[in-house]
C-alpha cells in the first residue's frame, strides 16, 4: 500500500471477472503466510461470546481521571456494531464514544476517508478536543492514515491487530479481502505508506494468539509506532475481550 495504484490491464474487466482472477490467479510472494491455522480455528470462539458474558461478572472500567473524546473504526468485514460493547464500557467509565460514521468497512477508497475525515473534524469542533482514533484490524489502519493526513484532529491512534508492518500478505483474510474490495491487497486505491508512523502517539496492541493477522504485522517495528503492547486474545477477541477492553481505557487514561 505504498502508493497510487495502476492497475493492470487484465484487472480492467468486469467486476466479478476481476475478483474471480484475483481469487484464482493472484498469488502471495514466496513465503508469505498468515499465522498457524490452530490460531485461526480458536478465531470460532468469539461467536459465542455474546452468550459467554451474560454469565460473567460485569466489567467495571474505573471512572476516568482524564475523559476523552473516541472514535471506534470496525475491522474489515464488520459493522460498527460489533464494537457496542466496548463502546458501552467506554463510556460507562466517562469518554464520549463516536462510531465512525459509516456502515461496513468493506475497504479503503478515497470517498470512505473524505467522509471520515468530515466526520472527526466535526467531532473536535464540538468537543473542543482532539480526537482519539481506537482502531480494529482494517479499522487501526485507516486510523493510522487519518492521523498523517490531519495530526491537527487526532491526539492518539491506538490500533488492535492492525496489519501495519511488513508483508500485506501475512495474514489469513487477504483473499477475501481481494474478492470483496475487487483489488490486489497491495494495490489500494487510495495513496498509503501503511508502515509510515502517524505524527501523533501510536500504540499498537497485538497477540500472539491472533489467528488472522501476524503477530509481527500487529506488533510492528521499532520506529513504526511508539509502543507496543501484547495481549492474549484472539483476532476477533479485540473488541469485546475484558484484556483488550482495559488495555484500551488503560491509553485513554495516559493522556
Amino acid at each position: 500500500m505504498n502508493a497510487r495504484a495502476t492497475f493492470p490491464a487484465s484487472l480492467a474487466q468486469h467486476p466479478i471477472t476481476r475478483r474471480l482472477e484475483l481469487l484464482l490467479r493472484h498469488k502471495p510472494p514466496a513465503g508469505e503466510r498468515g499465522p498457524h491455522r490452530k490460531f485461526l480455528w480458536g478465531e470460532l470462539a468469539a461467536w459465542f461470546e455474546p452468550i459467554v458474558r451474560v454469565f460473567r461478572p460485569r466489567l467495571v472500567l474505573p471512572r476516568s481521571k482524564n475523559p476523552r473524546v473516541v472514535m471506534l473504526l470496525p475491522g474489515f468485514g464488520t459493522h460498527p456494531l460489533r464494537m457496542r460493547y466496548m463502546a458501552r464500557c467506554l463510556e460507562r467509565a466517562g469518554h464520549k464514544v463516536k462510531r465512525w460514521g459509516l456502515s461496513f468497512n468493506l475497504g479503503p477508497t478515497e470517498r470512505n476517508f473524505a467522509l471520515l475525515e468530515d466526520r472527526v473534524r466535526r467531532i473536535r469542533d464540538r468537543y473542543g478536543q482532539e480526537v482519539v482514533l481506537v482502531g480494529w484490524s482494517l479499522g487501526g489502519i485507516f486510523a493510522r492514515e487519518l492521523a498523517k493526513r490531519h495530526p491537527d484532529l487526532i491526539a492518539k491512534v491506538v490500533t488492535m491487530g492492525s496489519p501495519f508492518s511488513g508483508s500485506l500478505y501475512a495474514n489469513n483474510a487477504w483473499h477475501i479481502y481481494q474478492v470483496v474490495t475487487g483489488h490486489p491487497v497491495d494495490q489500494p486505491p487510495i495513496k498509503a505508506e501503511v508502515s509510515a508512523k502517524p505524527p501523533v502517539e501510536t500504540v499498537a496492541l497485538w497477540s500472539p494468539r491472533d489467528g488472522v493477522v501476524s503477530a509481527r504485522s500487529a506488533c510492528g517495528r521499532p520506529g513504526e509506532r511508539d509502543r507496543a503492547i501484547a495481549l492474549r486474545c484472539s483476532h476477533l477477541g479485540f473488541a469485546h475481550s475484558a484484556e483488550a477492553i482495559r488495555a484500551v481505557a488503560t491509553e485513554l487514561e495516559r493522556g
